[in-house]
């Protein structure tokens, strides 16, 4: 039987439970992993001088009882940092991480300058922090034709302790502000795992606040999280499912965003649009196929009236397919009602996984002007970082071969800085 992370919160509360032992020991237990796997200076990183072992006995102040159990039933980690790669600009750093079963994710830590932001023409504070981009799954079932993740398929979900642990790693890279779930897998079909892990990076001794945490998401969501008693069913909604009680894809999906603001309030939401009519989001996004786009705008209309917060809308700028002026107007008037910022993604290169070519600059430019200027949406261009060690957005995948470097040498605003 395989060791559980002491990380997987669940697991732990309910160990010590059962063993009669005060949960608020737990945070001191995880400090002192942290702690024990931090790299002092941030700047050793050499995987070799990593390892998971751990004394339990050299916390202090634990019960006896709570050293027996730690020791019988958790790991420090379950995951081992297999290898680091930086960009040759500094500013990406890509980790492979091995799991207890033998798999491989990746993990992205990126630095930013909240200095080098400007909103309304006025200069922010602020200074040099990193965001951590986690792994959700080990591959993924969405198939989106522009990421390499999706050639991959779909391996497993992650437990919440392998998802927090990829923190812990990152924390030798650098010390992280923000956490975006834009990664391998999609996050809300791991969603137990995922709400998890999120709460306890929330709280000691991570503390990262909610507005600090993103999670990016098609809304393809599994009808287990909608309705337990249909968990047998590992099915996922589709316009013609019918299992046990009906449930229609609006109500589903408004159910589930609801879920998510329920159980994570104040959290920023992220959705993966990448089109602006249901067609074309279909030939990139297979699994947009479940979901047409007018219910989708409607659970995001609902959800922004609950939340009361801004939407970031996820745009992937492919040439001849999405980018031209009239994709820009049929998106202003698809999103003109709602408070949302729109980021346009420059498709980054997967090599033969993909037919599809980069946006030029001037193309992109010019769709941004569109939202901005006739339909008064903000809207941002994501830079483009780590595409030299395949850590960009859309080039995670295991053992993908390595790109040629088109980094920028500074360090840029983030995504996570635009204050949703």
């Amino acid at each position: 039987m395989s060791m559980k992370s002491i990380f997987d919160a669940k697991e732990v509360r309910s160990e010590f439970e059962k063993a009669s032992i005060n949960a608020s020991f737990i945070p001191l237990i995880w400090k002192h992993v942290i702690t024990h796997h931090q790299n002092p200076n941030n700047t050793n990183t050499n995987t070799n001088t990593i390892t998971t072992a751990i004394d339990w006995c050299e916390i202090p102040s634990l019960p006896s009882a709570a050293y027996s159990l730690l020791a019988s039933k958790f790991k420090p980690l379950t995951t081992t940092l297999h290898s680091l790669h930086r960009s040759s600009d500094g500013v990406t750093t890509k980790l492979l991480i091995k799991l207890q079963n033998g798999s491989f994710v990746e993990a992205v830590v990126m630095k930013y300058d909240t200095r080098l932001g400007k909103y309304d023409g006025k200069p922010r504070p602020g200074g040099p922090r990193s965001t951590l981009c986690v792994s959700s799954q080990v591959g993924c079932k969405m198939g989106c034709s522009f990421c390499a993740t999706g050639s991959m398929g779909f391996k497993n979900n992650l437990s919440s302790g392998e998802i927090v642990e990829q923190l812990v790693h990152a924390s030798r890279v650098d010390s992280i502000r923000n956490v975006v779930f834009m990664g391998m897998g999609e996050p809300l079909n791991n969603y137990a795992a995922l709400v998890d892990a999120i709460r306890v990076m929330l709280g000691s001794p991570f503390q990262l606040s909610p507005r600090r945490i993103t999670v990016s998401t098609e809304f393809t969501l599994r009808v287990d999280m909608i309705n337990p008693s249909l968990e047998a069913c590992n099915s996922y909604l589709r316009i013609e499912f019918i299992a046990g009680p009906q449930i229609s894809v609006n109500v589903g999906i408004v159910h589930a965003i609801n879920k998510l603001h329920n159980d994570l309030p104040g959290l920023n939401l992220a959705v993966s649009l990448h089109a602006p009519v249901q067609d074309i989001r279909c030939q990139i996004m297979p699994a947009a196929r479940a979901f047409p786009l007018e219910k989708l705008m409607d659970a995001l209309q609902q959800y922004q009236k609950i939340s009361q917060q801004k939407i970031l809308i996820e745009y992937i700028m492919l040439d001849g397919v999405n980018d031209g002026e009239q994709h820009a107007h049929l998106l202003g008037k698809l999103l003109e009602t709602f408070q949302v910022i729109v980021n346009l993604i420059p498709f980054n290169p997967i090599g033969t996984l993909s037919q599809f070519r980069t946006s030029s600059e001037e193309g992109v430019s010019r769709f941004q002007k569109i939202l901005r200027g006739t339909y008064n949406i903000r809207t941002t261009i994501r830079k483009q970082m780590g595409q030299d060690i395949s850590g960009a957005c859309g080039q995670l995948v295991v053992n993908l071969p390595d790109k040629k470097s088109i980094g920028n040498s500074s360090l840029l605003p983030d995504i996570e800085d635009l204050h949703l």
